[in-house]
Parts: structure tokens; C-alpha cells; sequence
């Protein structure tokens, strides 16, 4: 072969493995978070994350906007107008905390049908083209019984403390939590309330039902309702039970007052705020051209007895116990997914 036609043979080459070698830029792409719900500590330190990490990252030029939005309601049908309004505006992939796991999946189609990556977290949504990131919530309401039945293995009269009415969070943890109660049947759950994951809502609502309850042996609880219940107790003057906390700064700082007080016990759970920064380095993953599974896990954040006080003092005055995500970890979950 002459010189001429090894260069041409070698450019040939060239040209049949560059598309396989090369990797996706991502430095003009747009994403953004189409967010549900603003209305407690947890979905604040959320937000807060997404803007320090994907601040971050547009910042260093690996994408070129982030951009968050809350809907002013809990309301699937503004949720899926803002979606649409995304379309319009051009934005390469959504990361959805949605209202609703199916209210929300026409919207989530036709972001889909327009090319636009879908990445659900916390509030999932079914729609088959998304993908999901979320925690087993079941397992996360199931553990807190499992906990109790440890701790107080003669059962006893439980309150169940629920979030916000009608999304998919809410309904897997108390699912959860009543699974538990059937494979721990020395529990009785006599009362339900919907705290909506704030401690001012929860407070007044185990207040509005504390007169009607007999006594409460253990409070179980979604996350920043565990404050408001001992405050609604305690007003009511009625003995404090064993209530499982959601990792938010007031509800450590009480439990710790009363550890030190009285030996106070009990443990807390939740999923961590920045999991919408995975969302976020998932979905600029899969704009880089990574194959990425539609159904992702994270585990959920619990605090110990033992934990307790380093927790307490690595979570800001008003926050929630955290842990942000950084683009290494997200290629470890996706590297790892079943």
C-alpha cells in the first residue's frame, strides 16, 4: 500500500470510530426543576441544594442553565401547565418533583415526545418515557414499626401523622407503616391526621384530635411533623410517647434537650433534601449520552440514638439533615443500578 492510501485508509478509520469514541457535550444543554411544593423546611433545603449544586455546575460551564420553578399549589394541573411551558421555552431535560405518580403523565409525554429528558424524584410519576429516582418509602414507614417493636415490644396505641393528602410520598410511607403494624400486631393505630410535613400543620392537627385519642404509646410520623406533635402533647399535657422524627434541625434539637433531660429515645428518618441534586447529574448524564436505567434507588437518611448529636450539629438552624450529591456519585448509582 503507497503512502496516499494509508493516509486514506487511516482516515477512514478515523471516521468509523470517532462516533464511538466521542462524548456528548453538555455545556449547552438547559435543564429544569419543575417543583410541586415550597411549603416546609425539607422542600426549602431541596431547593436550596439544587441551587448550590446545579449553581455550581452551570457556573463551571458543564451545562448552560438550571433553572428552578415551584408551583404555587400542590395543584397537578398547574404543575402540568408549568411542563408545558418548558417545552415551549426550549429547556433539554426536566427534573419533576411531581404533585401526582399519574396526573402529571400526559404532560410528562409529550415533554418526552419533544426530546426532552424526564427525570422524576421524591414525586415520582409512571409514565414509562421518564425516568425515577426515589427511595423505598414503603420500607421507610415499615422500619419505623420494626424500630418500635423493639423498643416497646407490648405494643400499644399509635398516631399516625401523614403528609401531604394525595401524592404517591404519602401514600407509600403510610402504606408502609401499616404493613409494619400487620406484621407487628401488638400495635393499633387509633388515630390518623395529615400534617402535610410541617411542624405548624402537624401541631395543629394532633391538638384537634389529642382530646379523642385513649393513650399514645408511640407517634409515627412522615417528616417535619415530630416537633408539632410534642408540642401538642405537651399543651395538652398528656405524657410524651416515643415519636419517630423526620431528620428536620427542630425536631433534633428537642429530642436532644430531652435526651439529655430524661433519656429521652427514639429514632429519626427521612429521605435527604438533596436528592434533587442526583436528579440533577442524572439527567445531565443521560444528555451526555450515558445509558442510564429508568428506575433508580437511593437509601433513605436514618438518625440513631448515637448519631444523634453529629447530625444535629452538621444540620444548619431551620434545615434538615442532608446530603448532597456530586456527579462522581451519580455515575456510582447509575453504575450500580439492578
Amino acid at each position: 500500500m503507497n503512502f496516499r492510501k494509508m493516509l486514506l485508509a487511516s482516515a477512514a478509520l478515523s471516521c468509523a470510530v470517532m462516533p464511538i469514541q466521542a462524548i456528548a457535550d453538555t455545556s449547552a444543554k438547559k435543564i429544569a426543576l419543575s417543583n410541586n411544593y415550597a411549603g416546609n423546611s425539607w422542600r426549602q433545603a431541596m431547593l436550596t441544594s439544587w441551587e448550590k449544586v446545579a449553581g455550581e455546575a452551570v457556573k463551571a460551564g458543564i451545562v448552560a442553565a438550571a433553572d428552578p420553578f415551584t408551583t404555587a399549589e400542590n395543584q397537578a394541573t398547574e404543575q402540568a401547565a408549568q411542563i408545558q411551558n418548558m417545552i415551549l421555552q426550549g429547556y433539554d431535560a426536566i427534573v419533576l418533583n411531581a404533585a401526582s405518580p399519574t396526573a402529571l403523565n400526559g404532560a410528562v409525554k409529550e415533554a418526552c415526545d419533544a426530546g426532552i429528558t424526564v427525570v422524576s424524584f421524591d414525586g415520582i410519576v409512571t409514565e414509562p418515557c421518564a425516568w425515577r429516582i426515589a427511595v423505598d418509602f414503603k420500607e421507610m414507614g415499615r422500619s419505623q414499626i420494626e424500630y418500635l417493636s423493639k423498643k416497646l415490644p407490648s405494643g400499644g396505641n399509635l398516631l399516625e401523622i401523614r403528609g401531604l393528602a394525595g401524592v404517591f410520598v404519602d401514600d407509600e410511607i403510610s402504606a408502609g407503616i401499616h404493613a409494619g403494624v400487620a406484621q407487628f400486631p401488638q400495635f393499633k393505630i387509633v388515630g390518623s391526621v395529615h400534617g402535610d410535613w410541617a411542624q405548624d400543620v402537624a401541631q395543629k392537627a394532633v391538638a384537634g384530635i389529642l382530646p379523642s385519642l385513649p393513650d399514645i404509646a408511640a407517634v409515627v410520623t412522615q417528616g417535619g411533623d415530630g416537633y408539632g406533635a410534642a408540642e401538642a402533647f405537651a399543651a395538652a399535657k398528656r405524657p410524651i410517647p416515643t415519636i419517630i422524627m423526620g431528620n428536620r434541625q427542630d425536631e433534633l434539637k428537642w429530642w436532644k434537650e430531652q435526651k439529655d433531660a430524661n433519656g429521652y429515645e427514639t429514632m429519626s428518618v427521612s429521605i435527604a433534601p438533596g436528592v434533587s441534586t442526583l436528579a440533577f447529574w442524572v439527567a445531565q448524564q443521560i444528555l451526555d449520552g450515558k445509558e442510564v436505567k429508568k428506575d433508580l434507588v437511593v437509601p433513605f437518611l436514618s438518625i440513631s440514638q448515637d448519631t444523634l448529636e453529629t447530625n444535629l450539629a452538621n444540620t444548619q438552624e431551620g434545615g434538615v439533615a442532608n446530603v448532597e450529591y456530586s456527579q462522581a456519585d451519580a455515575e456510582k448509582v447509575i453504575a450500580e443500578a439492578k
